[in-house]
């Protein structure tokens, strides 16, 4: 076995303990007993693990590196997010090292480790707010500085950024009963998911503050593929003709949508405007998307504020690092309405 081949996770194996506790050696900053140490670095002599030699260097002083775990990168608010972060970073001459922690954020602790191990000042975690108090007493210990920059609602005992998505999703429903919808579908996302969640919440409350009927067959789980929502986009509207407009959780489901309702025989309505006798419907979706203006007609997004949260994180996370003892804060990012042609 080489030792380019010897990985954090073989060391920690070996001497019997966490990848955070190898972490917390290699950079120093944790509260580890003698024994444990002595555990770990006789794993690492006797493997041959190259330690990282800038993260020791950099013992007690600020190393200048920013971590950012996010589940996926391709998904579009994390890379609006990630786009935003890094820009006010690099204004302060910070470096941003990103990971990626798996859809279902399985890699999250390794990512963590790693970048503990690397020496960074603080880490900002993009995503898994149900996971992030795991990761608050780490921090803390290591002397590292942890903002929270997810899709919805955190823990209060950490920094935390997030968009509004009750308030989006009331956006977005109230401008359909203005234009003269009272029918309104929901297709996309999982019940496991907070942001849909919260979304459903603003819709469903926007439809009985305005005295209009919630079905719940007309809220719809599915996931992000194409094909799929295009399938129950026109299963529905044919079990349902009467409904005339729908909101799609985000973009991907949102084209899914599109080419659901033309596979159906409906139309789409220029700005939104639709009527059952007509058979055009309207479609409204979350989230940015850089290519709505391609769509014939240009459909209606509600904006995440995606590069904002990002933005907002990288001077929250400035301030942190500048006052470690301040008071934690919840920023929350309004939504924008971005109408489609009228």
């Amino acid at each position: 076995m080489t030792q380019q081949k010897i990985t954090i996770h073989e060391v920690a194996e070996a001497a019997g303990v966490s990848v955070t506790t190898v972490s917390l050696v290699l950079s120093g900053k944790g509260r580890i007993s003698t024994a444990t140490s002595a555990r770990v670095n006789q794993a690492i002599e006797q493997l041959g693990y190259i330690r990282n030699r800038s993260a020791a260097v950099l013992r007690g002083a600020e190393s200048g590196v920013i971590g950012l775990i996010v589940r996926d990168l391709s998904q579009p608010f994390y890379a609006a997010m990630t786009a935003g972060l890094s820009e006010v970073l690099e204004q302060q001459g910070k470096m941003l090292v990103l990971t990626q922690s798996g859809h279902h954020g399985q890699q999250l602790e390794r990512c963590f480790a790693s970048l503990v191990a690397q020496g960074v000042d603080g880490v900002i975690l993009g995503g898994a707010p149900e996971q992030a108090e795991k990761w608050v007493a780490q921090a803390q210990e290591q002397g590292i500085a942890l903002v929270c920059a997810a899709r919805a609602s955190s823990l209060d005992q950490v920094d935390s950024l997030h968009p509004d998505n009750s308030q989006a999703a009331r956006l977005a429903t109230e401008y359909l009963i203005r234009k003269g919808h009272q029918r309104i579908a929901w297709i996309g996302g999982s019940t496991a998911s907070l942001t849909r969640a919260e979304r459903i919440g603003g819709y469903c409350a926007t439809l009985l503050q305005y005295g209009l009927p919630f079905r719940p067959e007309w809220i719809i789980e599915c996931g992000d593929r194409q094909p799929e929502v295009a399938a129950v986009t026109a299963q529905l509207l044919r079990q349902h003709p009467g409904i005339t407009a729908i909101l799609a959780h985000n973009a991907t489901v949102t084209l899914g949508c599109y080419f659901g309702a033309l596979h159906s025989g409906r139309t789409l309505a220029e700005g939104a405007v639709g009527s059952y006798y007509s058979q055009q419907l309207a479609l409204v979706g979350f989230n940015d998307d850089p290519q709505r203006e391609l769509y014939d007609p240009a459909l209606t997004f509600v904006s995440s504020g995606a590069r904002e949260v990002g933005r907002r994180a990288g001077q929250r996370m400035l301030q942190r690092l500048a006052q470690p003892s301040g008071e934690v804060q919840t920023l929350i990012v309004p939504p924008l309405l971005l109408p489609g042609r009228a």
